[in-house]
């Protein structure tokens, strides 16, 4: 819940408003109010709506300004402008240049927090809700994070409330300037009697809570997608909290991989079905079973890919679908597969074998037999292939060498 909606007022907008409906309701109330139009009549509500879509166009003045209401945003000047001049901001949002002024110099914001949830790709398929429990920091609600009883927290007059000494060390001929957190105060800039500290939080003027969060995850986020929970980062007094920010770290799948919207599998079949045509079954993410059939005639060859079109990913917060491609492996028969008769029959059945060419007359032919290989062959033989020297490995023969009389 905000803290005040006079901004919001201004532009006649809810404040759970998004920036597209802000930057609509500027663009209406800045034509219908620009001086130009009413000879300088409406000079003051122009200011107003300005200086309103000022503050509420940057997410870091909007985030103060709910939180802290227009006590926040000390820095900003008047009902002018902080940034911009009315008239520079209508000049830069209809075109024309100009640019935005200085940041506010309010509350610091504080650091963002990342953590890393785990998901399957089923899981980003169908969607899903998780809930993730955190320790944060909030303000001691006793002491409203002054960590002591009212006007018991004093500032530290051995630092001045820096938290910190500048101390000269004696370098040779030269002095060296180091910055040490003060001994007085330990670096807090403040000094609070042990009696009159809050009993709850001891004077830490925060308290560690835990903090269950209801992560949605939509139907085709990809892997490293941010799930930001804005200001519920931990709380210190003075300062606004930063985000937590969950990062969704999507585990490897067993059967697909993904490519955008894309999916990708790996489909083995037998030489049969890549020859003749038949049907394979694909267990699909949301639990159904794709029958994919391989039309007869419909020659598939070893490493070849076909599409299933929109069997892929669902697109992220639109209706549509990537594709699936299926990259095929021919399972051929066992090399002690041996029956001559169907063996002779394939050869009735399939194309001719291609005609050797003719050699020329006088050639020496000797006919040769292949030879099952033990491991260590086969292992020199894809080493060939890959063009690795043997030499080089230390696997080879020695060299013959040539003896000098």
């Amino acid at each position: 819940m905000v803290k005040e909606t006079k901004f919001y007022d201004a532009l006649e907008v809810s404040p759970t408003c998004s920036d597209s409906e802000l930057k609509k309701a500027y663009r209406k109330l800045a034509l219908k109010y620009h001086p130009d139009k009413t000879g300088g009549a409406t000079s003051e509500r122009f200011q107003e709506i300005s200086h309103a879509y000022d503050i509420l166009s940057d997410p870091q003045k909007r985030t103060i300004y709910d939180q802290y209401g227009e006590a926040g945003l000390s820095g900003e000047g008047g009902p002018g402008m902080g940034g911009l001049s009315p008239e520079d901001l209508f000049s830069h949002f209809f075109g024309g240049g100009g640019g935005r002024g200085s940041r506010p110099s309010g509350p610091r914001r504080g650091k963002d927090v990342a953590h890393s949830l785990k998901v399957t790709l089923e899981d980003l398929y169908k969607g899903k809700t998780t809930k993730l429990a955190l320790q944060k920091n909030v303000i001691c609600e006793p002491c409203n994070g002054k960590g002591g009883k009212e006007g018991a927290v004093k500032t530290c007059t051995t630092c001045n409330g820096s938290g910190y000494r500048v101390m000269l060390r004696q370098m040779g001929p030269m002095m060296q300037q180091i910055q040490q957190p003060c001994g007085e105060c330990r670096g807090e800039g403040e000094i609070i009697n042990p009696k009159d500290k809050c009993k709850t939080c001891n004077g830490r003027k925060v308290n560690q809570v835990r903090k269950v969060l209801e992560v949605h995850i939509d139907r085709g986020m990809k892997d490293g997608r941010k799930i930001v929970f804005t200001g519920e980062g931990d709380q210190a007094p003075g300062t606004v909290p930063g985000d937590v920010v969950i990062v969704l770290d999507q585990r490897e799948h067993e059967r697909f991989k993904r490519n955008g919207d894309d999916l990708f599998y790996d489909a083995k079949i037998d030489l049969v079905t890549a020859l003749a045509g038949g049907k394979i079954q694909i267990p699909h993410l949301d639990d159904r079973v794709l029958l994919v059939e391989i039309l007869p005639g419909e020659v598939i060859r070893p490493g070849e890919h076909k599409a299933v079109m929109n069997q892929g990913m669902p697109t992220e917060r639109h209706h549509d679908f990537g594709n699936l491609y299926i990259q095929f492996e021919i399972e051929f028969p066992p090399a002690n597969w041996t029956d001559i008769a169907k063996i002779e029959q394939l050869r009735t059945i399939l194309p001719p074998a291609a005609e050797l060419p003719a050699l020329p007359k006088g050639v020496h032919v000797e006919e040769v037999s292949l030879t099952e290989m033990d491991p260590r062959q086969k292992a020199r033989a894809e080493q060939g292939h890959l063009g690795h020297d043997d030499d080089e490995e230390g696997g080879g023969q020695p060299g013959v060498q040539c003896a000098q009389q």
